[in-house]
């Protein structure tokens, strides 16, 4: 069973169906038949299925999209195959403008084991429509090139792979394209052919950037078993300006804490612009439609207030971290603001806040005033000894007087101190030997 304490919908009375709630929240791009899929998602039980390639040692928050809709499914009555790949993780899907970088076998099967945790702690594995997990490296390591080629790959026309948007952008750049990764979307078709043989799996879902391998898999039983199944793209997260959502400086945000910690992660939410948050409301969280259009309101009547960047900071935090480092995140937000008591953060959560922030590294003898240079809270000493005269540094919540003090005993557990000029200009110094 899951250990997330995620909300069950479905006796919600806002929606008609899981289709009805996977269009208004905006997760339904591209898909096969809407008609047929509402008909079948609203009836007696399916299995479905959705991919993880391990090409990284954490999900990031564009998987998070499909884990989400994989357990609305679930909550719906639906029967879900979480799938990792470990073979098409040794390749990699092609990306738009050069090959991936192949990782070795044993990172790809250590990626492996760090996915499927993640995973898991989405879906519930009890129950008739108990969860499994799958690994396709199980039924293509087996298999021969010639048994491949003759099996499953007479069943695909060149021309038809040509077409195929991703492999289509790569043909026409300098990159070019290698037979192994254009070779991918039949592996994912393969797979797909795999779980319905197996399983009985009729629905896969997938980004929308992904819909030419999810299509490989309908397109591939449809020849093999002359049946008919069905895929769901979910559209690509983008901010209200076109950029690209879940990116800060070529940065992603990560689902495991060592690469984003909590902290990090809520301060992510809790910046979303106005333009954008209902929409992230909607993906993001299990709040009902009637909570959503209220925070909604909220958002133009008092956006000062911020509620629904709040919520959704603090339901997503809670959601993929626990209750209780949501709990610690906000309570070092506040704590750096003056708020609360920085003495009273654990350690690693304070290290992960002061992290975020502008720092340095500093010896126990630097002048404060030095350390607002160092940190380029001040572009001078005579401008840092101003600063500290008007009475507007202190450090760790507590006011500098003099312009001639030291760091010395300044520093708080684990070696960090926070050094604020005015209400709001933050930086972070962390003690020379201590952990970065």
């Amino acid at each position: 069973m899951s250990n997330l304490a995620l909300p069950d919908q479905r006796n919600d009375p806002t929606f008609e169906d899981v289709w009805d709630e996977l269009v208004w929240r905006g997760l339904v791009h591209v898909s096969t038949d809407q008609q047929e899929l509402k008909r079948l998602l609203g009836g007696t039980p399916i299995t479905y299925y959705c991919g993880f390639d391990p090409t990284a040692a954490s999900l990031h928050l564009g998987n998070l999209v499909q884990l989400l809709v994989m357990r609305r499914l679930q909550l719906a009555g639906h029967r879900p195959l979480g799938l990792v790949g470990g073979s098409t993780g040794l390749i990699g899907d092609p990306r738009p403008t050069a090959e991936r970088t192949l990782n070795t076998p044993d990172t790809v099967a250590e990626w492996v084991q760090s996915l499927r945790a993640q995973i898991e702690r989405f879906l519930s594995f009890e129950g008739d429509n108990a969860a499994r997990m799958v690994n396709n490296l199980d039924w293509t390591a087996p298999l021969s090139a010639i048994d491949f080629l003759r099996e499953i790959g007479k069943h695909y026309r060149v021309g038809t792979m040509l077409k195929k948007d991703a492999v289509s952008a790569r043909l026409n750049s300098e990159a070019g394209i290698s037979y192994t990764e254009f070779s991918y979307q039949i592996l994912q078709g393969m797979d797909y052919l795999e779980l319905y043989r197996e399983h009985g799996c009729v629905l896969q879902t997938g980004g929308s950037d992904q819909w030419g391998n999810l299509t490989s898999g309908t397109d591939l039983i449809h020849r093999v078993e002359r049946a008919t199944v069905h895929a769901i793209g979910t559209p690509l997260i983008t901010n209200s300006d076109g950029t690209k959502f879940g990116k800060s400086e070529g940065n992603a945000v990560w689902l495991d804490p060592s690469m984003t910690s909590p902290y990090a992660f809520y301060q992510f939410w809790v910046n979303t612009d106005d333009a954008d948050v209902i929409a992230r409301l909607k993906v993001f969280t299990f709040l009902d439609r009637v909570e959503i259009e209220r925070l909604a309101a909220a958002t133009e009547s008092e956006p000062f207030k911020r509620e629904a960047q709040k919520t959704l900071a603090y339901a997503v935090t809670a959601l993929v971290h626990g209750v209780a480092a949501t709990d610690a995140a906000i309570a070092a937000s506040a704590a750096l603001f003056g708020q609360g008591d920085l003495d009273a953060l654990d350690a690693d959560t304070l290290r992960s806040a002061v992290t975020e922030l502008p720092n340095a590294r500093v010896a126990a003898e630097t002048l404060v005033i030095q350390a607002l240079v160092d940190t380029e809270l001040c572009s001078s000493l005579g401008e840092a000894r101003r600063a500290v005269a008007q009475g507007g540094v202190s450090v760790n919540n507590r006011k500098i007087d003099d312009a001639d003090a030291t760091l010395d005993d300044r520093f708080l557990t684990g070696g960090v101190a926070v050094l604020r000029r005015g209400k709001r200009t933050l930086a972070g110094l962390f003690l020379d030997g201590a952990p970065a």
